[in-house]
């Protein structure tokens, strides 16, 4: 699984509730949540992300609440990647179960910069910055998890194979 796009980068301890506040939770539709994402770290953010783009963000990324909603409006958004410092244990877990991506980089966070072209692949865990030419090494997504990614998270997954 490969992913170009450009970088969106937030702070440190970005809750569940920066990425979709409460008083979006009345839907669970993607695109209306992805209308309204980031909307409780900076008002009118979606604007200025096109699909494609990727979130980079600083330690303990989606820390808070265990809402689902949270990875559900960052797809709705049209993006498909998190890269971060690291990521809240719930958050992590719920977005590979809906079906988003996430690599965690550590310090390797200080060579990515708001608004650098990025590309990432999963398979090998390599992280390049297209401005800069720095790359950066996390570990690898395991295949049995880019296969969960493929089918859009744990649910389509689980049907296919109770299917077979």
């Amino acid at each position: 699984m490969k992913f170009k796009g450009t970088a969106h980068k937030v702070g440190e301890h970005i809750d569940t509730d920066a990425i979709i506040p409460a008083r979006f939770l009345v839907t669970t539709d993607v695109k209306i949540l992805g209308q309204n994402c980031m909307e409780g770290l900076e008002p009118g953010w979606i604007k200025r992300i096109k699909p494609g783009d990727i979130i980079v963000a600083e330690r303990n990324f989606g820390c808070g609440s265990s809402r689902e909603h949270a990875p559900l409006a960052i797809l709705g958004a049209g993006i498909g990647l998190v890269i971060a410092h690291s990521f809240a244990r719930i958050f992590y877990r719920n977005a590979f179960n809906m079906g988003l991506m996430l690599l965690e980089v550590g310090d390797g966070i200080d060579k990515l910069n708001d608004g650098d072209c990025l590309e990432a692949d999963a398979a090998s865990g390599v992280i390049t910055n297209l401005a800069t030419g720095a790359a950066i090494q996390c570990p690898p997504l395991p295949s049995f998890m880019q296969e969960l990614l493929q089918k859009g998270g744990l649910v389509p997954y689980v049907k296919e194979r109770l299917s077979r």
